[in-house]
């Protein structure tokens, strides 16, 4: 058996990639449940109504998606040239950092004011802590997946700095926390557990999405990533691009950290970043990095998480749920090598 390339890929390839990661993800799954002595349809169902049975499902649901949509777009983003930005994490932590700065000095600001000054200190946290492998790679041709790799320790360790230093808050009972966010600061609800931030996080995916696969910006990208010769020859210039995909997806991890800060969370912690940043490189993984589809990956990876909470009623653990996010990952991009390959049997 050997793989040869198509002529031209499957329509469709990346809905069917993960429609097919999703069947291979439940089946075995299910396989699992049932070994551990689970009834995986009881099972199934839980997860299913505590994450898209309701309303108030549906606002977890999508609530959890906006930071894991956002976090896969700036994957998303850098992956379209080719650039592999594994520093979402620490871009989000650093967007945090500065949204919680901000409100160190805005708390007498109007609530619109406040918030949006804070979502833009979010970005610009997000874009600088980016702007060094940026600059490395660009200039120096340093490979972009370990600076920004190292840098979410580095970020991690900043905010450990932060709430356990000059930001502790001398009446949080000694516990390493920031002081208490002004309360104009929260973002406003949208519906049920819900805020804006699954409207701000739609826009700006949509955006994106939208401008990446209709400017010319968008085809520049994609030239650049498939050949930088051809690049060259066109007269695209590859330092300029890679300096403003890479800043530009640290912005977006940044916003995300944004809005988990004045959507979520009333103050400052360590953890901040909550592993979303990682788990973006799976969403952007599976939206095989097309921003166009990050979306429906988010949702659906936020209902997997939501319902993986849920199950531990019924006596399963949660990690039943980090296991069929792996398999969904490991079943989509099997099926999407399928898609531009077929199987020869000799």
């Amino acid at each position: 058996m050997r793989l040869v390339r198509r002529e031209t890929p499957l329509k469709g390839g990346q809905v069917r990639a993960f429609a097919a990661g999703v069947v291979i993800a439940l089946v075995l799954g299910a396989i699992l449940l049932v070994s551990t002595g689970h009834n995986p349809a009881e099972v199934y169902a839980k997860m299913l109504d505590a994450s898209l049975g309701s309303p108030r499902g549906w606002s977890a649901t999508l609530t959890r998606a906006v930071p894991l949509g956002l976090a896969g777009l700036a994957v998303a983003v850098a992956g379209s040239m080719g650039l592999w930005n594994i520093g979402a994490e620490g871009q989000l932590i650093a967007g945090a950092i500065g949204a919680a700065w901000v409100a160190r000095f805005g708390g007498d600001w109007n609530g619109f004011v406040l918030i949006t000054a804070m979502l833009l200190g979010a970005v610009v946290g997000g874009a600088l802590i980016a702007l060094g492998p940026a600059l490395a790679r660009a200039r120096l041709g340093v490979n972009e997946i370990i600076t920004t790799l190292m840098l979410n320790e580095v970020a991690i360790r900043v905010v450990r700095y932060l709430v356990n230093g000059p930001w502790k808050d001398p009446e949080g009972n000694n516990f390493p926390v920031a002081p208490e966010l002004p309360p104009q600061s929260a973002l406003p609800g949208f519906f049920e557990r819900a805020n804006i931030g699954v409207l701000i996080a739609a826009a700006v995916i949509g955006a994106v999405g939208f401008y990446s696969a209709r400017s010319a910006w968008g085809y520049e990208l994609k030239i650049a990533g498939s050949s930088a010769k051809a690049a060259e020859y066109v007269g695209i210039s590859l330092k300029a691009k890679i300096l403003t995909v890479l800043v530009l997806s640290g912005a977006i991890a940044g916003l995300a950290g944004g809005i988990e800060l004045t959507g979520s969370s009333t103050r400052l912690v360590e953890g901040v970043g909550g592993g979303f940043g990682f788990a973006g490189i799976i969403v952007a993984a599976l939206a095989l990095m097309r921003p166009s589809g990050v979306a429906a990956v988010a949702v659906a990876f936020g209902a997997v998480q939501i319902g993986g909470g849920a199950i531990q009623t019924l006596g399963v653990p949660a990690s039943i749920a980090g296991i069929l996010q792996a398999l969904i990952l490991f079943g989509a991009l099997g099926a999407a090598v399928l898609t531009n390959y077929r199987v020869v049997v000799k």
